[in-house]
């Protein structure tokens, strides 16, 4: 299906096209500005982008639980907002200190509106169509991240301090749109959990926290698209390394056209946790093909290493549609932001940690990485039915109401 089927996806739709086409942007040109520009060293740059993350993780329960409280409309509105507009201090930044407390704000807003944009969701759709909508907002997400990144690409190109500034403000106007156009949603209502229930419940949900650390594994396969494929294409294979480029787009397009479909029979904690079980099984395949590359001719190489992102990607879209249901339908209803805060910082230490892990790996042991890595991977994916059915036994059964909130 090319066009949002209901109102409150077609708000969603639009609100992540605008945010990602800024996401893509700045991805683009924020380390090329922040070091040629502004002149950061790099090192120092990469140190204080890994504060920034740092900072965005500590931030993101908290986040949840202010949506959880005050509603994830508004909530998701101001921390989308708050990010174009850190954005638009990034022109300002002229030394380190500027840059650490201009990425900070960033990094916050950023992990803040992840949370609390996964509890919108939870309140404007029912329960069996979210991972259907989260599958849709996926492939708008590429589309529109394409466009920034190509979009940075004129920055790149021009190579001025005038071009990258008028890209960041671009970007942070993006931004800004995305977090205004969520008004045009009704406000879902506050839902209360049990009088004498816990005011964060997510943490002392151990089934859950379990839950959070497979997904911290098997997430890792952004980083093994991301880092280790090219380094390994480079570095161990005859083919050119040119080729990388066309092996994202095979995974770009496969990615917006197949993620709807493939999220089909993910949509409850079952369903979830076979997907999250089949994922690790193609990424572990994945790893098995990209070390058959390795002594062939380039030809061969390149045909290799092709049906291996072909095999990522199933997994890929397979852990995307797991990860959705189990982090919705394992999460009671009054709490959906602050259990969305804590998945997506299992998300962004997975993702933090994946580039080390990654090249450590495949650089330093070759195909044993590889194999050590599609070994960790493969359990994790069988692991997570077993912790799926644990959670599935604790979870208590609540009479919650619901707050009308004000529109």
């Amino acid at each position: 299906m090319l066009l949002p089927w209901s109102r409150p996806v077609w708000a969603l739709a639009l609100s992540t096209l605008a945010r990602s086409i800024g996401q893509g942007i700045v991805v683009t040109v924020s380390v090329i500005y922040f070091t040629r520009s502004v002149g950061i060293p790099a090192a120092r740059v990469g140190l204080g982008l890994t504060v920034a993350a740092v900072a965005g993780m500590v931030a993101s329960i908290p986040a949840g639980r202010l949506a959880d409280v005050i509603g994830a409309r508004t909530t998701s509105t101001w921390y989308v907002v708050l990010q174009g507009a850190a954005l638009w201090t990034y022109p300002m930044v002229g030394g380190f200190t500027g840059f650490l407390i201009a990425t900070g704000l960033v990094a916050v807003a950023e992990s803040g509106s992840t949370a609390a944009r996964g509890a919108l969701v939870a309140g404007v759709v029912s329960g069996p169509d979210r991972v259907r909508t989260r599958a849709y907002l996926r492939s708008v997400t590429n589309v529109g991240f394409s466009v920034g990144t190509l979009a940075g690409g004129a920055a790149l190109g021009s190579d001025t301090q005038a071009a990258y500034t008028a890209e960041l403000l671009g970007a942070g106007a993006a931004f800004v749109a995305a977090g205004l156009i969520l008004l045009a949603l009704s406000a879902p209502p506050v839902v209360a959990g049990t009088p004498t229930g816990s005011r964060w419940p997510v943490l002392r949900d151990r089934p859950y926290a379990a839950i959070g650390v497979l997904n911290a594994v098997l997430i890792t396969n952004t980083g093994i698209l991301n880092v280790a494929l090219p380094i390994w294409i480079a570095e161990r294979t005859e083919a050119p390394t040119s080729v990388y480029a066309g092996l994202l787009l095979i995974n770009t397009v496969l990615v917006v056209i197949c993620q709807i479909p493939v999220s089909r029979g993910a949509e409850d904690v079952r369903g979830g946790a076979r997907a999250m079980r089949r994922s690790g099984l193609w990424l572990a395949a994945c790893c098995v093909i990209f070390t058959l590359a390795a002594g062939q001719s380039p030809v061969t190489a390149v045909a290799v290493l092709a049906l291996g992102v072909v095999a990522h990607t199933v997994g890929e879209l397979l852990y995307s549609a797991g990860s959705w249901a189990l982090s919705y339908e394992l999460a009671p209803e009054h709490a959906h932001g602050q259990y969305q805060g804590l998945f997506g910082l299992t998300s962004q230490l997975g993702t933090a940690i994946t580039p080390a892990v990654t090249t450590f790996m495949i650089v330093s042991h070759g195909w044993l990485g590889w194999a050590a890595l599609a070994a960790l991977l493969a359990a994790a994916g069988l692991a997570t039915p077993v912790v799926a059915r644990w959670a599935e036994r604790t979870r208590q059964v609540e009479e919650p109401t619901s707050e009308p909130q004000p529109a």
